[in-house]
């Protein structure tokens, strides 16, 4: 579905305390000049509308997080929300900027390796990506060997990878490519919300609410590197 373009999104997305603009300059330095902690640092690529991300970042304040939208008007609503729940929270106040823990990028996830230096993220969430059905795309998938080449490259050594999505030629593909890459994987679910040890603590994006309420499954894989 083709999301309309929101006039000024651009600028607003810019202008934004919350989006890193120059994500480059920070590489090798994202909790010391930007968290100004020694946190974990966990990604999310593709966030979407952003509810995941932002759901963590409230709930987890020791944790230092970064979600990755390449469609600034997507971007531009999820930003609309997340100012939203900080002031519905209390935790933004006139003049000053909320969770200190949550950050944007408005970048095309090819660049992960020019961002972030090599072990310098803890976790990496992939939540219903594009599935890129066709074998032509294969490459653009983000569990392809491509992208998992670049979350190898910036991982710390047991780092890992949480995979959701409802579609099942994406997971089947996966499931194939991941091993097959040289990573391993630690746990596997064809029906997350009835399975109970994966379920447990489970946030819902947007996406996954309206699938799963149809009565759709949803797929999901927890992977990390060969020891």
């Amino acid at each position: 579905m083709r999301i309309r373009h929101i006039k000024g999104s651009e600028e607003a997305v810019a202008a934004s305390p919350y989006v890193i603009n120059d994500p480059m300059e920070f590489k090798g330095q994202w909790r010391e000049k930007i968290f100004l902690n020694e946190n974990p640092l966990y990604l999310e690529v593709g966030m979407g509308m952003g509810k995941f991300i932002r759901t963590h970042a409230l709930n987890n304040p020791s944790i230092n997080y970064i979600g990755f939208e390449i469609n600034t008007t997507v971007l531009y609503k999820s930003l609309k929300r997340y100012e939203k729940l900080l002031c519905e929270t209390g935790l933004l106040k006139e003049g000053e900027q909320g969770l200190f823990n949550l950050r944007f990028i408005r970048q095309d996830a090819r660049f992960l390796a020019d961002d972030f230096s090599e072990g310098e993220v803890d976790r990496i969430y992939l939540n219903f990506s594009d599935p890129w059905p066709k074998d032509k795309n294969a490459n653009k998938r983000l569990t392809s060997p491509v992208f998992l080449k670049l979350y190898d490259s910036i991982l710390k050594n047991d780092g890992v990878i949480e995979f959701k999505t409802d579609n099942e030629g994406l997971f089947d593909y996966s499931l194939e490519t991941i091993p097959a890459c040289g990573w391993r994987l630690d746990a596997v679910t064809r029906d997350l919300h009835n399975e109970a040890s994966m379920n447990q603590g489970n946030v819902m994006t947007e996406y996954e609410e309206k699938f799963s309420q149809k009565g759709n499954p949803i797929f999901k894989l927890i992977a990390s590197r060969q020891k």
